[in-house]
């Protein structure tokens, strides 16, 4: 019997409005082709993206997000005693999967600004506005939005409209690429570590748009009423001093105790010897907890290590032009096939680390035997090295270096001081919030 229940965890949807499951389900759905069924769609998957879904900032209805110059326009229409009705046109210059379109609508419907000569703020009925679906292929110049009615309604909204389908568009594209690329095989988008936080939501709203089967926190999924999903890190197994069995068993117990549902994958190269350690585990697994317990191992070798299990593995078990380090197909064959001898074949591999959507095709067109793939910062257009002489991802990296006072890392990641650090004084700190607060 369960001893415990799992951690008070944070409710990230506790000021959502209450979500319909059947309208979210069908709004997931590929849009339709035909006139009359995409009207329906558009207003039933609307009605399951009310506006305090996207819990718009207030400070928007004043321009405080908007670009100086569409205020100063405002202004200067106002000054002369103008207010022309528009017809404003947006789209894009590249393919892509068009995402953010319930954003933008719920933003126009409740961000307006009052017309001259009114206090009363614009509605949608001042509007006329024509639109692609959420999840609809655009091509490049492709019209994706009309919006007309007065100028002065909306001006202010240029630039969080654009913003919002950009950065949903970006992401939405970037998965559906990805899911493609995976070939039908599970796909777990886990670009939360490596952007702002305040983007985690809408990223992970827009990549399952883009056709992912999960993402990997709460507030990733809270606009779809979804759970993150998840199993070790590799801090879990530095906290177990290094011993990944030891590890895996108190996570399978956990969760076996206190969240049933979730399937035990473990992560297996944080010695750098993934064949050992996966056997280690399935073996361990199996006799503590039986046949089927362990769903998979999760392989994630830092493209900076060859691992060892490939020491005598000839360069023409490699895929063309493929690198001895990181996660190859090599490392994942020579995986596959020990744990099928040792008579694990129920034991799914798993791979993440540097994915894109041209390894991936690779490892399906070669027929590596994967279940499944975790994809991230690539998602979000990072990694792509210097363009133009602009940088494409700026990615950091976090791992426990010492436990109980004893160093303990993942092997490459041994721990590395800075002179420049400065101790942070946190009775100081204290003292000074203190007093900025009686100053408030």
């Amino acid at each position: 019997m369960p001893t415990a229940g799992p951690p008070a965890l944070l409710d990230v949807q506790n000021t959502l409005p209450p979500r319909d499951a059947a309208q979210l389900r069908a709004a997931m759905r590929p849009p339709p082709t035909d006139s009359a069924a995409r009207a329906e769609a558009l207003h039933e998957r609307l009605a399951a993206f009310p506006a305090a879904v996207f819990q718009f900032d207030p400070r928007m209805r004043e321009g405080w997000y908007t670009d100086r110059y569409f205020l100063r326009t405002s202004a200067t229409l106002q000054h002369a005693g103008r207010s022309p009705r528009v017809r404003m046109q947006l789209f894009a210059k590249k393919d892509g999967i068009l995402a953010g379109v319930y954003e933008a609508l719920r933003m126009l419907e409740t961000q307006l600004a009052p017309l001259p000569g009114s206090n009363a703020r614009a509605t949608l009925r001042d509007l006329t506005i024509d639109t692609l679906l959420e999840g609809d292929v655009i091509t490049p110049w492709e019209s994706v939005m009309h919006i007309e009615g007065p100028y002065l309604a909306f001006a202010h909204l240029e630039t969080t409209l654009l913003g919002v389908l950009a950065r949903r568009t970006l992401v939405a594209t970037n998965v559906r690429r990805v899911m493609e690329a995976a070939n039908g095989k599970q796909v777990i988008f886990m670009a939360a570590r490596h952007d702002d936080w305040r983007v985690q939501t809408p990223d992970g709203y827009a990549a399952m748009v883009g056709g992912a089967g999960s993402v990997s926190s709460a507030a990733g999924g809270a606009w779809w009423g979804l759970a993150g999903v998840g199993t070790m890190p590799h801090a879990v197994i530095a906290a177990f001093d290094g011993d990944v069995v030891a590890a895996t068993l108190a996570f399978a117990a956990y969760v076996r105790d206190c969240e049933p549902d979730v399937q035990v994958v473990s992560l297996v190269d944080y010695r750098n010897d993934v064949v050992a350690d996966s056997l280690a585990v399935a073996r361990a697994m199996r006799e503590r907890f039986g046949a089927g317990s362990l769903a998979a191992v999760r392989i994630d070798t830092s493209e900076m290590l060859e691992d060892v299990s490939l020491s005598n593995v000839p360069d023409s078990a490699f895929l063309p032009g493929e690198s001895r380090k990181g996660v190859s197909s090599a490392l994942v064959r020579r995986l596959r096939a020990a744990l099928d001898d040792a008579g694990f074949p129920e034991v799914g591999v798993f791979v993440s680390g540097g994915f894109t959507p041209t390894k991936m095709r690779r490892f399906e067109t070669a027929g590596v035997p994967v279940a499944g793939y975790g994809v991230g910062s690539s998602t979000l257009g990072h990694n792509r090295g210097d363009v133009d002489g602009l940088v494409t991802g700026f990615d950091f990296t976090a791992d426990v270096v010492r436990v109980d006072g004893h160093a303990q890392s993942k092997v490459g990641r041994t721990e590395h001081g800075n002179p420049r650090f400065v101790r942070l004084d946190a009775a100081r700190l204290a003292g000074s919030d203190a007093t900025s607060a009686a100053a408030e």
